[in-house]
């Protein structure tokens, strides 16, 4: 058995593993976040054209929700084998099923050429897409956390939360470098394709980091401690069945605490983009470029927001970062009608500088929720459901308002109404910064006789 003092990763050790989780989550977001700009700038047109441009928009941001609808059960098969048989298999396995299912993208006929056999096909491929990623996420983010210590594991575990703004930026950096040097009809005859088509090369990238670093200490002194009470004869529940038997309140409080995360960075990215050019009539390239520094700024804050819930709180920093985005709802679309460039750099920036102090403690906050043998299970469900509530239906939700009534309004009440929700959530939290992360358990999981166990 691997022994809590054995299993300490040296400094040199922990950032090769924020360095290959880092990479791996930004090539995964930079796929999944690549399909939401497209969703919102060409897919409309090549896939589901329509005489309204809000409801092409509208029919193609519903298949990017169908990818969101897999995430949860993507979360439930990973967390499952990534509960049994280690973090790191997996996670090369989601990598190869998100860049797979992107450069498939990058290959698919259009509805001009194929009919309605295109966006089926584009429907199956983003629910490959959103099935990977429902298991990235959990995977990437405990074997940072498990490697880590208590005291900094805030910092440390935020890296592959910067994924998410690499990939964004990453994403919207191609598609802002394509609208620049191509004219419109030659980025809808074929440049939309460069950016899904890079994945490959990408993909190629992040395995060779991946498949070298250890699996987490803490999985394989609990795998450990599973095998010997297997051996004795006592039975092993399913981790997804363990997770809501003995963690059921934690699944929901990471749902809330998720939830105005996630409805307003999907608000912040993917629908400001509809907004911008479809309502205020501006060119793409002021959105693209408004997300693209937002995103930078966002990348390099995002570490700093969990280094503070090391300080002084996950709840603390959440709730920070709560109240301020259910306040800067209202002032967001205000400045976007300026249509000034600058204005709407600076909305978008200071609402994902908002975001970050919700998203950066989180990897930590709802890691430690969990114990170390239903960890990946509990975390994945708890975060991909409230991505199914919260970001597939955001952007969905936001164009719906907008066309039906016209005015930004509604969608800023919607905002702050998620924001609200993540700020009851983090209130009626536990605190969790410096809870142990070692595999040994409160008290056993599983019996023989089927007995319940507890935390």
């Amino acid at each position: 058995m691997v022994s809590p003092a054995a299993s300490r990763t040296s400094p040199s050790g922990i950032r090769r593993i924020v360095a290959a989780s880092l990479i791996g989550t930004t090539i995964e977001w930079y796929d999944f976040f690549l399909y939401g700009s497209a969703a919102a700038l060409v897919f409309n047109t090549l896939f589901f054209p329509a005489g309204d441009p809000l409801v092409g928009t509208l029919l193609a941001f519903l298949t990017y929700a169908v990818g969101f609808a897999a995430r949860p059960l993507g979360g439930v098969v990973f967390g499952h084998f990534g509960d049994r048989i280690g973090r790191k298999r997996l996670l090369v396995v989601s990598l190869l099923m998100m860049g797979g299912a992107t450069f498939a993208i990058g290959l698919l006929p259009t509805h001009a050429s194929v009919g309605a056999l295109a966006p089926v096909l584009l429907t199956l491929l983003r629910l490959v897409q959103g099935f990977a990623l429902g298991g990235e996420w959990g995977g990437a983010v405990l074997l940072v956390a498990e490697h880590g210590d208590d005291r900094s594991r805030g910092f440390w575990a935020s890296w592959p939360q910067a994924g998410a703004p690499g990939g964004n930026l990453l994403a919207t950096g191609v598609l802002a470098l394509l609208a620049a040097v191509q004219s419109d009809e030659a980025f809808l005859a074929w440049g939309w394709r460069v950016p899904f088509l890079l994945s490959g090369v990408l993909v190629v990238v992040g395995l060779w980091i991946r498949v070298s670093v250890s699996e987490s200490p803490a999985f394989l002194e609990a795998r450990a401690r599973a095998e010997a009470e297997e051996a004795a004869g006592l039975r092993q529940r399913p981790p997804v069945v363990e997770v809501f038997r003995s963690h059921g309140r934690d699944v929901v409080t990471a749902i809330g605490v998720r939830l105005g995360e996630n409805v307003s960075y999907y608000v912040l990215t993917a629908f400001l983009l509809v907004y911008v050019t479809v309502h205020l009539h501006l060119p793409k390239s002021d959105a693209l470029n408004a997300v693209l520094i937002g995103s930078a700024v966002h990348f390099v804050t995002i570490p700093l927001w969990g280094a503070l819930s090391d300080r002084i709180g996950r709840r603390t920093v959440t709730l920070v970062g709560a109240v301020g985005m259910a306040g800067w709802a209202f002032a967001f679309f205000a400045l976007l009608d300026s249509r000034s460039f600058g204005v709407i750099a600076v909305a978008v920036t200071a609402g994902l500088l908002l975001h970050g102090a919700m998203y950066g403690p989180q990897a930590a906050f709802i890691s430690e929720m969990f114990d170390t043998r239903v960890r990946y299970s509990g975390a994945s469900m708890g975060s991909q459901l409230a991505s199914l509530l919260g970001g597939a239906l955001a952007p969905i939700v936001a164009v719906e308002l907008l066309k039906d009534y016209g005015s930004s309004v509604p969608v800023s009440v919607y905002l702050c109404a998620a924001a609200l929700v993540t700020a009851v959530a983090a209130l009626a939290a536990r605190e969790t910064r410096g809870r142990s992360l070692d595999g040994a358990r409160k008290a056993a999981p599983a019996a023989s006789a089927g007995a319940p166990s507890g935390r």
